[in-house]
This record gives C-alpha cells, sequence and structure tokens, in this order.
C-alpha cells in the first residue's frame, strides 16, 4: 500500500515514537524509508564578517544535530529490520522543507510525531505537525506523544 515512507525527525523522543511505527508499517508493506532532518540554513539575519562567522558555526552545529537525530532513527529502524536511507533537508520553514521533501524523494506517507500541545503552549510554539498536514500532498500519519 504504502511505497516509501518519509519520517521527519527531530531529535525528540517523540519523533522516536514515531519512527517506530514507522517501522512497523515499513515491516507490514515493504516500504522504502527515509528519515529526514530539515535544517533552516537562515535562522537569522545580520550585517558584516560576524554574521558569516556565527552563520557558518551555525551550519556546523545544526549539521551535528541533524546527524545525532537521523542516528538514533536509523538505529530504531535497523534493530527492526527495516532499512533506511536518511537524508538533511533545508527549509526556512520546517513544514515546508518536509512537504518539498515527500514530493521530491516521491513519498507516499508522512509519519510524525506530534507532541500534542493545547492552547496557549500550542499558540506560542506553533505546530510543525499542524502546518504539515496544511501543506503536504500525501496522506500524513500523526503519531500523539
Amino acid at each position: 500500500m504504502f511505497k516509501h515512507i518519509l519520517i521527519p525527525v527531530d531529535g525528540s523522543n517523540t519523533a522516536l515514537n514515531a519512527v517506530g511505527k514507522a517501522a512497523g508499517l515499513a515491516q507490514a508493506f515493504g516500504s522504502k524509508v527515509t528519515a529526514l532532518y530539515v535544517v533552516d540554513p537562515y535562522p537569522f539575519t545580520g550585517v558584516g564578517a560576524d554574521f558569516a562567522y556565527g552563520q557558518s558555526q551555525y551550519l556546523t552545529a545544526a549539521t551535528a544535530e541533524a546527524n545525532t537525530a537521523l542516528d538514533a532513527a536509523k538505529a530504531v529502524l535497523e534493530k527492526a529490520g527495516v532499512q533506511v536511507e536518511t537524508s538533511i533537508g533545508e527549509g526556512h520553514a520546517v513544514h515546508d522543507g518536509i512537504a518539498h521533501a515527500a514530493e521530491t524523494l516521491g513519498a507516499d506517507l508522512i509519519v510524525m510525531g506530534s507532541h500534542g500541545r493545547r492552547g496557549l503552549e500550542k499558540l506560542m510554539l506553533g505546530s510543525v505537525t499542524q502546518r504539515v498536514l496544511g501543506v503536504a500532498h500525501v496522506p500524513v500519519l500523526v503519531v500523539r506523544d
């Protein structure tokens, strides 16, 4: 039914919970799996030489964080016997990066976690999952924390 599952991760336990659910689906359907971490390449703006130095440090740290999160997801999937490819995507808005990756990679299902925030907390922190639901052109399975 699902040939290619995309699993956006952010290093949280919520994301790893979704990885576990996606592993079960991949086993059941024999699906290809891609774990994705989206980095915002331009999180701040600045002027002058200090900006360029800060940008370089940020990208190094963001890439290291992405690799840590992807390695954790890969370990869960491989322990379940599921082969996985990993990818670091870019997007000024994480939800757009996820939707773009789904299209580019040919994924036909996105499996992602949700912290289940409500009220003021959701308003202040936002919800990447909610935004992905609004922009993705493929089904999205939301795994609640």
